[in-house]
Protein backbone atom coordinates (compact mmCIF):
# COMPACT_ATOMS: atom_id res chain seq x y z
CA UNK A 1 0.00 0.00 0.00
CA UNK A 2 2.62 2.59 0.56
CA UNK A 3 4.01 2.16 -2.46
CA UNK A 4 0.55 2.67 -4.32
CA UNK A 5 0.19 5.82 -1.68
CA UNK A 6 3.31 7.22 -3.01
CA UNK A 7 2.75 6.80 -6.90
CA UNK A 8 -0.74 7.89 -5.86
CA UNK A 9 0.47 11.24 -4.32
CA UNK A 10 3.22 11.79 -7.02
CA UNK A 11 0.48 12.01 -9.59
CA UNK A 12 -1.82 14.26 -7.88
CA UNK A 13 1.12 16.67 -6.99
CA UNK A 14 1.92 16.73 -11.08
CA UNK A 15 -1.94 18.13 -11.44
CA UNK A 16 -1.46 20.38 -8.70
CA UNK A 17 1.97 22.06 -7.67
CA UNK A 18 0.73 23.66 -4.89
CA UNK A 19 0.81 21.29 -2.85
CA UNK A 20 3.21 19.79 -0.96
CA UNK A 21 4.43 16.18 -0.38
CA UNK A 22 2.36 15.75 2.48
CA UNK A 23 -0.69 17.25 1.38
CA UNK A 24 -0.64 15.24 -1.53
CA UNK A 25 -0.41 11.96 1.08
CA UNK A 26 -3.31 13.36 3.09
CA UNK A 27 -5.47 14.00 0.42
CA UNK A 28 -4.57 10.53 -1.65
CA UNK A 29 -5.19 8.57 2.32
CA UNK A 30 -8.30 10.64 2.86
CA UNK A 31 -9.99 10.13 -0.49
CA UNK A 32 -9.46 6.30 -0.44
CA UNK A 33 -10.66 5.93 3.42
CA UNK A 34 -13.51 7.60 2.32
CA UNK A 35 -14.38 5.51 -0.65
CA UNK A 36 -13.51 2.20 1.12
CA UNK A 37 -15.82 3.41 4.27
CA UNK A 38 -18.84 5.20 2.23
CA UNK A 39 -18.78 1.93 0.31
CA UNK A 40 -18.49 -0.46 3.36
CA UNK A 41 -21.65 1.82 4.73
CA UNK A 42 -23.68 1.37 1.70
CA UNK A 43 -23.77 -2.49 2.19
CA UNK A 44 -21.61 -3.22 -0.81
CA UNK A 45 -19.21 -5.78 -1.18
CA UNK A 46 -15.55 -5.71 -1.19
CA UNK A 47 -13.62 -5.15 -4.31
CA UNK A 48 -10.23 -5.49 -3.36
CA UNK A 49 -7.42 -2.16 -3.16
CA UNK A 50 -7.49 -2.36 -7.41
CA UNK A 51 -11.06 -1.06 -7.49
CA UNK A 52 -10.36 1.52 -4.53
CA UNK A 53 -7.30 2.32 -6.69
CA UNK A 54 -8.75 2.91 -9.71
CA UNK A 55 -11.80 4.99 -8.13
CA UNK A 56 -9.71 7.15 -6.08
CA UNK A 57 -7.12 7.65 -9.54
CA UNK A 58 -9.96 8.56 -11.36
CA UNK A 59 -10.94 11.86 -8.46
CA UNK A 60 -7.80 12.68 -8.77
CA UNK A 61 -7.81 13.07 -12.02
CA UNK A 62 -11.51 15.03 -12.36
CA UNK A 63 -10.41 16.79 -8.74
CA UNK A 64 -6.77 16.98 -7.81
CA UNK A 65 -5.93 20.20 -9.63
CA UNK A 66 -8.61 21.72 -7.34
CA UNK A 67 -8.12 20.21 -4.21
CA UNK A 68 -5.84 22.93 -2.78
CA UNK A 69 -8.74 24.96 -2.88
CA UNK A 70 -10.33 23.18 -0.05
CA UNK A 71 -8.76 22.19 3.57
CA UNK A 72 -8.75 19.30 4.84
CA UNK A 73 -10.94 20.53 7.85
CA UNK A 74 -13.73 21.28 5.28
CA UNK A 75 -13.31 17.40 3.60
CA UNK A 76 -13.22 16.12 7.41
CA UNK A 77 -16.50 18.09 8.35
CA UNK A 78 -18.24 17.42 5.07
CA UNK A 79 -17.50 13.59 5.94
CA UNK A 80 -18.59 13.28 9.76
CA UNK A 81 -22.14 15.16 8.55
CA UNK A 82 -23.01 12.83 5.62
CA UNK A 83 -22.38 10.08 8.13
Amino acid sequence: MEEIFQRMAKELQNLNSQLSDLEARTWVELLWEDFEATRAKAGREYKGKEMTERIVRQWIRNYGPMLHEMSFEKFLQKKNKSH
